[in-house]
């Protein structure tokens, strides 16, 4: 008997699913106190949540008996992953239910945008006959252009294509092939920045993502354009809608997600006539919240009842003993994987991972899972986690291939990891220090020792005397503190590599200053 506490309401039809169970004891506790949840969590072996419950680590902590946390709805905001990880919990959540919700929504905000539906209901409801006022646009033969071609986006473009669109799109992570059974041509975001009648953004937010489209991508973009944002407040830059809006510099915005929620009401997004805006509707349909339901009624009875693990957020439980010998290396592959993924360029088609000594001996697949992990991480974000991971680079056309080699390297234990882009490769070699801890060994042909931890620039420049001090000195003007410095060279005086590990983040006008230095050819702020 397996008992199952549920501590945020649930719908029905996922409840039923569990309570059919003669194998499970199901509680529902709605809106459980803190201190109450932490007293009784100890007796239960499964915990369904869904936004409401915050499972901290001295929950978890707490739950001796604990082998799943499953959440209804995306991502695991509320859940802490590591304590989960370490205590041989798995953690999954139901990344696909609301799929078909928020493509419909996004299809809904085109459509109501080019007919004027909201501003027209308005006009009539008043008491006025303005049929001239609100002339529309067709969708039939207009370029629609998605950033991001997951689940969601990849709907939208099926959705779209049924009213006659031409759909284009941007996914490093998608090969051509897929993106083109799909029905959709792959282009760069400069091109889509400059061609599409309608852009819509289904990327998570991230570090990377976070203002990517803001007053310098709308400059380039027609002025009969369209944007729909449905995904995360701040992906699309409010302050540069809100000018762009203003000065007729594009057509229309419809937006379901803001930077603040709720926003502003005050706010010129929620009083311009060209501006649609919903209160973050995307997956708000009783479809949606009964398919979450039963998303994550089937997979935490299938997980408690040992049929397998879906959407987990960690690796599957390892013992205590097993766990220890591993973790330095699970640490290391998602910090090589994360470092990788914000430097190669191009789309990625074949990923190589290769252990060499000590590492080999261990149960590598987990690692190859976070390193996968990290790789998609700086693009999609907390949809992505180490179990998922390779099945999303499969998805996206991606060959993904683990290799253990029992041959001795020039390093005691060693993660070689090989990319092939349409651009150009990338690789990287990893090695645990003698205290355990992460390093880099090699970038491409480079040798260096970098340690691979927060804030950091990555420099290719000329092999020529004052590179570092002219690095130091544009850092010490925006007092911008070196925590450490490496350096390699492929030869004399040929392409050398300087990794700079810093204090604190790095703003985009000290980066451009480097980048006008001379010999210096390449720079990049990453974060691990």
């Amino acid at each position: 008997m397996f008992k199952i506490l549920i501590s945020d309401k649930l719908e029905k039809e996922g409840l039923d699913i569990l309570t059919a169970d003669k194998n499970f004891q199901v509680d529902c506790k709605f809106g459980i106190p803190v201190g109450e949840l932490k007293n009784i969590i100890k007796d239960y072996d499964a915990l369904i949540v869904r936004s409401g419950t915050q499972v901290t680590v001295e929950i978890i902590e707490a739950a001796d008996k604990l082998k799943v946390i499953g959440r209804a709805g995306v991502g695991l905001d509320n859940v802490d992953l590591s304590a989960a990880t370490k205590k041989g919990v798995v953690a999954m959540n139901t990344p696909a239910g609301n799929t078909t919700s928020t493509a419909e929504h996004t299809m809904s905000l085109i459509l109501a945008l080019s007919r004027n539906i909201p501003q027209a209901v308005a006009s009539l409801k008043s008491g006025k006959w303005e049929r001239s006022k609100f002339i529309g646009v067709e969708l039939h033969g207009k370029i629609l252009g998605i950033i991001g071609l997951g689940r969601i986006g990849s709907t939208v473009a099926k959705m779209a294509q049924a009213f006659g669109m031409t759909t284009v799109g941007h996914d490093p992570y998608l090969s051509v092939e897929i993106a083109a059974k799909n029905g959709i041509k792959l282009i760069a975001l400069e091109e889509i920045y400059r061609t599409a009648d309608y852009i819509t953004v289904h990327i998570p937010k991230t570090d990377e993502t976070t203002g990517m489209v803001s007053d310098k991508q709308i400059a380039l973009m027609k002025k009969s354009v369209r944007l729909i944002n449905c995904a995360r407040g701040g992906i699309i830059d409010e302050r540069a809608l809100i000018k762009a809006l203003q000065e007729k510099r594009i057509a229309g915005v419809a937006i379901d997600v803001y930077d603040v929620e709720p926003p502003d009401f005050n706010s010129p997004l929620l009083k311009l006539d060209n501006c649609i805006t919903t209160p973050h509707l995307g997956a708000s349909t009783s479809e949606a919240q009964v398919n979450v339901a039963v998303e994550i009624a089937h997979a935490v009875k299938d997980a408690l009842s040992g049929r397998g693990i879906r959407n987990a957020a960690n690796f599957p439980s390892l013992s205590a003993e097993a766990y220890k010998a591993i973790e330095p290396y699970l640490d290391l592959g998602e910090r090589m994987g994360k470092f990788a993924g914000q430097l190669v360029q191009g789309a990625m088609k074949e990923v190589k991972i290769t252990y060499s000594g000590a590492v080999a001996k261990e149960k590598v697949t987990a690692v190859s899972m976070a390193l996968a992990k990290g790789l998609l991480t700086p693009i999609l974000g907390d949809t992505v986690n180490n179990i998922n991971a390779m099945n999303m680079m499969k998805e996206r056309g991606v060959n993904f291939q683990e290799i253990v080699s029992s041959q001795e390297g020039e390093y005691v234990n060693a993660i070689a990891l090989d990319i092939v882009t349409d651009k150009d490769p990338f690789s990287l070699l990893g090695t645990l220090s003698s205290n355990k801890q992460p390093r880099i060994a090699k970038v491409n042909n480079v040798y260096v020792e970098a340690v691979p931890s927060g804030h950091m620039l990555f420099i290719n420049n000329n092999d020529k005397p004052g590179i570092v001090g002219a690095i130091g000195t544009i850092l010490a003007q925006a007092h911008i503190n070196i925590a450490g410095i490496t350096l390699g060279r492929e030869n004399h005086q040929g392409i050398a590599v300087s990794v700079v590990n810093v204090d604190n983040e790095i703003p985009e006008s000290v980066i451009s200053s480097l980048r006008q230095t001379k010999n210096i050819l390449f720079v990049k702020a990453i974060k691990v």
